[in-house]
């Protein structure tokens, strides 16, 4: 192994890994897993992925009947689609799920971990039990299921992405949402640490951290966020399922092969009101939930 020297006075040696550039991007197997793609932002991303070229597998934990319907969107432009149950709850066999579909579909060049749970229960007020469900559910199950695609896209040696779906709240924390914040937070380190060790096999790791979405989980699946005003924001509005999913496409494609480690904010600028909009309470309704 002989020692070279860059520009930069590096040593490096003629083995240094190089990851793919753009235009190697048909190397990446074209296959995305996306779970919780039964609603929501998940189901959105599914159908931007089919929109981009790639086939999808879809995890759901309940509603059978609704991931049918993303798959059979999926397959009305042309792609493939599975669909799989998924319950992030009873780990860690529910990261099989992520193995069966990359089994039925040939492969897996994209992972999106965006399944998830939340709480709305102060801390002093938490049971263990809701905490540990919180932390398995959105830390865990991202953790086993980026071990699965990550062990998967180094053996095919074409590189790949995982994009973990994390919040606002890996950044900023939310009353009565202790254990949703922690996990949070702790997948969005894991996301750069993944970057770290998986970069030599050209694979890239990110994070989107969504704001208030108008999807199931926040209660409004069918508002029309124009008519949600929400004086706090900059941008004056809830967002898109389809907002969400467009990053977490881009983080997929070709044009973001140098994009790595990073945590990509889409909340219309709420999290840059900071000290302005809590001088703005005009009374300590924020101090509960």
């Amino acid at each position: 192994m002989r020692a070279l020297r860059n520009g930069y006075g590096w040593s490096v040696s003629e083995e240094t890994p190089v990851a793919p550039v753009p235009a190697e991007r048909g190397d990446v197997p074209p296959v995305a897993v996306v779970t919780g793609a039964d609603s929501g932002i998940g189901r959105a991303t599914a159908v931007a992925l089919a929109r981009d070229g790639f086939d999808v597998g879809i995890t759901y934990r309940a509603d059978e009947e609704s991931a049918q319907s993303a798959a059979a969107e999926v397959r009305e432009h042309g792609r493939r689609a599975a669909v799989r149950q998924m319950d992030l709850g009873e780990l860690p066999g529910a990261a099989d799920a992520v193995d069966a579909l990359a089994d039925e579909l040939g492969g897996i060049g994209v992972l999106v971990n965006n399944a998830g749970t939340g709480t709305r229960t102060r801390l002093l007020d938490m049971d263990y039990e809701t905490w540990q469900q919180v932390i398995a559910v959105d830390l865990d199950g991202a953790f086993l299921c980026s071990q699965r695609a990550g062990r998967r896209m180094v053996d095919a040696g074409r590189g790949g992405r995982i994009v973990n779906v994390t919040s606002v709240h890996e950044h900023v924390p939310r009353v009565g949402a202790a254990p949703y914040c922690a996990a949070k937070a702790g997948l969005g380190l894991l996301t750069k640490v993944l970057a770290l060790e998986l970069g030599e096999y050209g694979i890239t790791v990110n994070a989107v951290a969504p704001g208030e979405i108008a999807t199931p989980l926040t209660g409004q699946p069918d508002e029309d966020p124009r008519e949600a005003p929400r004086p706090g924001a900059p941008l004056g509005r809830p967002g898109l399922a389809e907002e969400v999913a467009a990053m977490i496409a881009f983080l997929s494609s070709a044009g973001a092969a140098y994009v790595t480690g990073a945590s990509h904010v889409v909340d219309g600028g709420v999290s840059l009101m900071g000290a302005q909009a809590g001088l703005a309470f005009p009374d300590d309704s924020w101090r509960r939930p």
